[in-house]
Order: structure tokens, then sequence, then C-alpha cells
């Protein structure tokens, strides 16, 4: 969950013309269609021919962009790319208005079929570690190895600070909300995010926050941008709630690819407590802890995430010689 933004319009059948969405240097934007979806996907050239595939996926109120920290740390060990979920970033809303868990794990999973590039190295945050999970678990031919950046798996007591986001999902709040907070600037917004999601917000530059805010700017622009965002709170809320074959936990049990946990202490969204409860529960994991990293690790502590990733590398060197 890596918004506090809610909806301020319903969606409509005509997106107008937005600011550009930025790409950093060394990135490329490009996109993917399948039937009912458009996929937008960011990625930068490997270092080497043949490197093994990887694959980013952001959490609630995110996108590609927030792995532009750590991609190119990993550019000389995995061929990486980094999608838009169906109606963030730059990728449009899909055609069937299917913005459960299980309808971004089953996007995932078409692009992934569509470019043959599996198995991957599959990493996710937030609400993305939980469509990741759920990928895993369905599709274990599709993962080499698995990296968790504070995964939106059930928790038994909400922490209060991630109250607000779980409201997403109750219908009306997010009018009233928006009729509340319709003079925010995108500044005021931007800072707010950057309040719930890192653990310390004066880590970001001055240069970091100003895309920050363009990238806020643009998003305010999109009628079906919030309605993205209630309809993908209700999906956790309602992925949270199932029990049996379908619940979260029963599916990290059965992950196969060797999963490394990221959790960061200053978490005001996914509970540092879970961290033992999730090392616990997939079958062959190891735990990162960070005492004072927030919601977003690997934009706060790129460096300390890559170093944990080519540690599983190396530990599991039959998965990162090549497709």
């Amino acid at each position: 969950m890596s918004s506090t933004e809610l909806p301020g319009a319903l969606a409509t059948a005509v997106t107008p013309k937005a600011l550009p969405v930025r790409v950093a240097e060394g990135e490329r934007l490009s996109s993917a269609t399948l039937p009912g979806l458009t996929l937008a996907v960011r990625s930068r050239p490997a270092a080497a021919e043949g490197l093994p595939a990887a694959l980013y996926v952001h959490g609630l109120g995110g996108s590609s962009q927030n792995w532009s920290d750590l991609m190119p740390l990993l550019a000389d060990a995995v061929d990486g790319e980094a999608l838009d979920l169906p109606g963030f970033g730059d990728s449009p809303p899909p055609d069937d208005g299917n913005y459960s868990v299980t309808g971004h794990a089953r996007a995932v999973i078409r692009y992934l079929d569509s470019r043959g590039r599996g198995p991957v190295h599959l990493f996710g945050n937030s609400m993305g570690g939980a469509v990741s999970t759920r990928v895993a678990a369905v599709r274990p031919d599709l993962v080499r190895t698995l990296t968790l950046i504070a995964p939106a798996l059930p928790e038994l007591r909400v922490q209060h600070t991630a109250v607000p986001t779980a409201l997403l999902a109750v219908p009306g709040v997010a009018q009233l909300f928006a009729r509340l907070t319709r003079d925010w600037t995108p500044e005021m917004r931007t800072r707010g995010v950057m309040a719930l999601c890192y653990g310390d917000p004066e880590r970001v530059s001055p240069e970091g926050f100003e895309h920050a805010v363009h990238e806020m700017e643009r998003r305010l622009q999109l009628p079906y941008f919030w309605d993205a965002m209630t309809r993908s709170a209700r999906g956790i809320v309602d992925a949270y709630t199932l029990g049996g074959q379908h619940g979260l936990w029963r599916q990290a049990e059965r992950v196969l690819a060797p999963t490394l946990l990221v959790y960061g202490g200053r978490d005001q969204l996914v509970s540092y407590r879970m961290a033992q409860k999730a090392a616990r529960s997939f079958p062959d994991a190891r735990l990162l802890t960070l005492p004072d990293a927030g919601h977003v690790a690997m934009m706060e502590y790129p460096d300390t995430v890559a170093t944990a990733f080519r540690e599983l590398l190396a530990d599991n060197d039959d998965t990162g010689s090549g497709s």
C-alpha cells in the first residue's frame, strides 16, 4: 500500500492528455497489448547478453517508477523490467474492471506468458508483494526467486496508521475525503504520502521530491486513477478475508521459489511484527529487517536491498545462470 491518496473522480471512458511519464536516464518505456489489457513496461538495457529475466511489481498507488533506484543496481545481474499494473502508472484500466489481487496476478501471468520471459526473478512491494505471492504459488514455473518488500499479507491487527488507506475500500469514503481535501496542492499530497511511506522522509532528495510531485500532478489528471485505487484497495481487503487454498498465507506455504523477505522497522502500513510469521510461512525464506526503513525499502535503501538479492542469487546460483 504505497499511497494515502483517495479517489477524487470516477472513471470515465475518455482519458485526457496528462503530463508525460518521467523516464529516468537509461530507462525505456514501452507497452504490451494483450486482449482486454494494455500494460506499460519500464526497462533498462542489461549489462550483458543472456542474463536471467527479472520483473518488478509495484504497490497500491505506486508505479514502475518505484523501482528506478533498484533496477540500475542489478543491471549486471538480471535483465529487468518493471510493470505498471492495470490502472496505475501509464497503464490504462483493464477492460473487465478487475482490480482484485487475483486480477492483478492474472495480468502479471499473462504478460510473462506472452513474452516468454519466465521463469523470472520476481520482485513485489506491498500490494505487489501479495500479487507476486499469488503468482509464485499458482505458477511456480514462472518464478526463479521471489523478493518481497513489505508484502501486503493479511494481518490480524492492522496498524492504526494503515486504517486511512484501508478505508479506501469503504463505499462513499473516497468521495467524502475528496471533498474535504479539494484544496490540497500536489506538494501537500506528496508530503503526506512520503510521511506515511518513508521511515525518514528527509532521505528524499530535492530532485526526488520534485519527481514525486510531478507524478502526483500527472495522476490527478487521470479520471480513472482514483477508481483504480479504490477498487484495488477493496481487492486487498477481499484477499485478506479469503480462507482455504485461496488464502494468501496458505499460498505463501506453497511457494517453491527461494524467497527474500524485506521488512522495515518504521513501516506504518505493513507491520514489522509480521516479519517472523512470513519467514515461517514461506518454505525457503530468508529475512532482511531494516530498523530505520519504512514501507518502500527499495527506494530508501536500494543498495542494501540489492546486496541482499545478490546474496540470494549466489546461494541459488542454479536459478541465476540464464533462461
